[in-house]
């Protein structure tokens, strides 16, 4: 059998971060692929995102194996994983590291097998698969390269073949998915895939060639170079007036983060001792621990001691030390911290929360703790008077990642931790975070908006079991109708409605009801379709971009128009949505 070209732990390396770059590119575009025109955080972002989180871990490695990219690239993007496309393709990821973990060089036969485990693991973390998504595509990639293994062909003949037939099943998933088909689009996760795939492949090939010796950069077609491992690392410099800054009362003067790839034994045990003397070195500690790596931050005036211990459990990598007296005057401590938390909140509300969970850590733990996912100062509002212990800053404009969840679910001192999504996209990345968790009883309630999160703790008796408590949640939840106002981000057509760039449009649990040029006139028709003679209660949440008079007259409007149920009128403050409804 002919192979004229195979493939070792360098290359893999380098065509991992060429397809990140690829999809970074043209994420816009995938944006632009989403069936709902809505103004949210759309598949090319989120699936960005998370091979983004994983191409910083691989472009940190100085002598590439398949053993230690392959682990990078899964374990980074299981972590960083965002939305549903983004937990899916970290799935893919993990199934396709996984085949490929032990090997040296990797030819065809290798390929084939690294697709098949790849689907195979995706397909299990999805409860109800669709075809005519990005698994289908999935699929197809898989078969095809399945089946030419079997053949004399050399690699990249193979790779231009499976490729090409890939994108002929994704040409077809509007005719699988009508819903595309209406919308004149192809399956956005599916182009993704095919982005990343296309990009890895052209880099390899020498049609497309990039420098990553510096961040993410272009360089001429033709001088394809392996990446050098300081690729895609960040730097931030702010010059500012440095004199009248107060930095005595930073205790601890070192930001140190780091991750162990484990090489030797690390239980519960040890993780207790080691969570011991890191506190006994300084203050604000997180430890995040899967079956692979630790991923460690704390804030300790001796970062050399704390990298001392790590190593003695084994090698270290994404190491990080920021000064943060230094950062205090420079004025970008928040910036700091919203990276070093993934963007989940700025520097100074993340470092209360640390600073909140270690007082939390020792008092008595709880028997529960509730994490809420929520966006809007009124939301958060209403979520921390329903008793939830940590808010996830995060929704439809931005959605959280695995290790948001994980940070959360260190956060909080309870053995029983509920995690409300209150985003259908958000629920996989809670469901993988709860699998790497297995020191607390995780429940991840899968409500699918802020309402039905409201309905879900409102129902929530602390004399139940765990398994009754989901059990009431979810069915009280499920009796919640939710509706919810935006406006249309560009023309389309969908659900038999030709919808305008502007429009105003009125969603439910079902789809698009109602599209109008008025936002009251969108609202109330809305808001009629969700109402029957069964309805009892009509709670409404105004967004930030409805003026507090214009919220009024609405709430005047339902009161008279629907006298028959009781209102309940509140400021939810979040973006994108100037109206969320509920109706009960």
């Amino acid at each position: 059998m002919s192979q004229k070209v195979k493939i070792d732990a360098k290359s893999l390396q380098y065509a991992f971060l060429a397809g990140a770059k690829s999809i970074e590119e043209k994420k816009e575009y995938i944006n632009e692929l989403n069936v709902f025109p809505v103004p949210d955080g759309d598949t090319g972002t989120n699936m960005t995102l998370t091979i983004t989180a994983a191409a910083k871990e691989v472009a940190n490695i100085n002598e590439p194996t398949f053993a230690n990219v392959t682990k990078a690239m899964s374990t980074g993007s299981l972590r960083g994983a965002r939305g549903n496309s983004g937990v899916i393709l970290s799935q893919l990821i993990r199934g396709f590291c996984k085949e490929l973990e032990g090997k040296d060089e990797i030819i065809i036969q290798d390929i084939a097998a690294a697709f098949n485990r790849a689907v195979a693991t995706a397909y299990k973390a999805v409860m109800k698969p669709k075809e005519g998504t990005i698994l289908t595509v999935a699929k197809g990639l898989s078969d095809k390269a399945t089946e030419l293994s079997r053949t004399n062909i050399d690699l990249i003949e193979y790779a231009q073949a499976v490729l090409s037939y890939g994108r002929e099943v994704l040409n077809k998933t509007p005719e699988m998915l009508p819903v595309l088909k209406e919308a004149g689009v192809v399956d956005s996760g599916g182009e993704g895939l095919m982005t990343i795939l296309e990009g890895a492949f052209d880099a390899l090939s020498g049609r497309v060639a990039y420098d990553f010796s510096n961040g993410y950069g272009d360089t001429p077609a033709g001088s394809q170079t392996a990446p050098d491992a300081s690729g895609l690392k960040t730097t931030n410099s702010v010059g500012i007036d440095r004199k009248d800054i107060d930095t005595s009362h930073i205790k601890y003067g070192y930001c140190t983060e780091f991750i162990i790839m484990i090489e030797k034994e690390y239980n519960k045990q040890i993780e207790a001792e080691f969570k011991s003397y890191l506190e006994s070195i300084g203050d604000s500690l997180v430890v995040v621990s899967d079956d692979e790596i630790v991923k460690v931050h704390v804030h300790t005036n001796h970062p050399g001691l704390a990298f001392e211990r790590g190593l003695t459990y084994g090698s270290l990598t994404s190491m990080k030390v920021d000064n943060m007296r230094e950062e205090h005057r420079e004025k970008v401590i928040m910036e700091a911290e919203k990276q070093a938390f993934e963007q989940a909140k700025e520097r100074d509300a993340a470092k209360a929360a640390v600073d909140e969970a270690v007082t939390e850590q020792s008092a008595p733990q709880k028997d529960y703790g509730f994490i809420s996912v929520s966006v809007g100062e009124g939301m958060n509002d209403i979520f921390k008077d329903l008793g939830v212990d940590y808010l996830i800053e995060g929704g439809q404009t931005m959605n959280p990642s695995t290790e948001d969840m994980l940070n959360a679910i260190e956060q909080v001192n309870a053995k029983t931790v509920y995690i409300l999504p209150n985003n259908k996209n958000i629920i996989l990345a809670a469901n993988q975070a709860q699998s790497l968790v297995d020191d607390k009883e995780i429940v991840v309630v899968p409500s699918k908006t802020a309402p039905q999160g409201v309905a879900a703790l409102i129902s929530f008796d602390p004399s139940k079991s765990g398994e009754d408590n989901l059990a009431s949640m979810i069915e009280d939840m499920n009796n919640v109708k939710t509706g919810q106002v935006t406006y249309a981000v560009r023309d389309t057509s969908i659900d038999g409605k030709e919808i305008n760039a502007g429009d105003i449009m009125g969603i439910d649990d079902e789809g698009i009801q109602s599209v109008s040029t008025d936002l009251v006139t969108a609202t109330k028709e809305l808001l009629a379709g969700m109402v029957d003679e069964d309805s009892e209660l009509i709670s409404i949440y105004y967004g930030a971009d409805v003026t507090e008079a214009d919220a009024k007259a609405f709430e005047e409007y339902v009161e008279d128009t629907y006298s028959d149920c009781d209102v309940e009128f509140n400021y939810g403050g979040q973006p994108i949505y100037y109206y969320i409804l509920s109706v009960e």
